[in-house]
């Protein structure tokens, strides 16, 4: 699985055909096409984010055929305890069934979802897997590097990358210090699983990710929340926006050895 530059909330082809001409020839880092799904809207239960994810039916028509490309479902359930889902493998082949033949990965926005139904899930699909690590998923952990990293090895090799998230698409700055704790830990006791961050990011913040990408030239990263004017989360991407972000970003990673 190739690093990748992600942006969330796309819900047509044509703004991922945008960005790929943006990408110089033999450049390190995949566009992630991300697309939102919830176990709501996959299950066609009411929702406030109803008229915000696109369809389920429609998300297939949305990826496009590329080999720069990352086609990747974001699949969001923060149910916890008794109301988790108890059959979550059978919930994830539905979601890779509404990806269509271009799915290239699904993240897991989930606070620590079972590992025993990520296998079972695995043992029938060989689709990439990238782990949502939030700030609930680390408050778990004592908000400790090591003991997060400890609770990913439980994983095995369900899992191929690990995003590291407090913002969780709300548009909070990363806090780039403590980010470079947790893929520092990850990169020496994990070293197969892939790092990826997030917060805040956008075409006046990538500062805030300048310092992780000198120390992780492979680090990948991702934007949602403020590639809007608005801030608010309920509006479309801002594609000047976010192709400014995009640019700046492929600039950064462009200048790692």
């Amino acid at each position: 699985m190739r690093p990748y530059i992600g942006i969330c909330d796309f819900t047509a082809p044509e703004q991922a055909h945008r960005l790929l001409q943006l990408i110089p020839h033999g450049f390190s880092h995949d566009l992630m096409v991300g697309v939102m799904m919830s176990y709501k809207t996959l299950n066609n239960l009411p929702t406030k984010w109803a008229r915000v994810f696109p369809a389920k039916k429609n998300i297939r028509s949305i990826f496009v055929d590329d080999p720069r490309v990352l086609n990747t479902i974001h699949y969001a359930d923060y149910a916890t305890g008794v109301d988790a889902d108890r059959q979550l493998a059978y919930t994830l082949a539905k979601v890779e069934i509404y990806g269509g033949a271009c799915l290239g990965a699904i993240q897991l926005d989930m606070i620590w979802p079972d590992p025993d139904e990520l296998k079972k899930f695995r043992e029938h699909c060989n689709i990439p897997i990238i782990l949502q690590v939030g700030a609930n998923a680390m408050r778990e952990c004592g908000d400790d590097p090591i003991a997060t990293c400890e609770r990913l090895k439980t994983y095995g090799t369900t899992i191929n990358a690990v995003l590291f998230d407090k913002s969780m698409g709300r548009g909070v700055g990363m806090d780039a210090a403590l980010l470079a704790k947790y893929a520092g830990v990850l990169s020496f006791d994990c070293p197969h699983l892939a790092p990826a961050v997030a917060g805040g990011l956008g075409p006046s913040s990538m500062d805030l990710v300048a310092p992780l990408i000198r120390a992780f030239p492979d680090l990948s990263i991702d934007a949602q929340g403020r590639l809007r004017k608005s801030g608010n989360m309920k509006d479309p991407i801002d594609w000047s926006m976010a192709e400014d972000y995009f640019t700046q970003a492929v600039a950064l990673f462009s200048k790692q050895p």
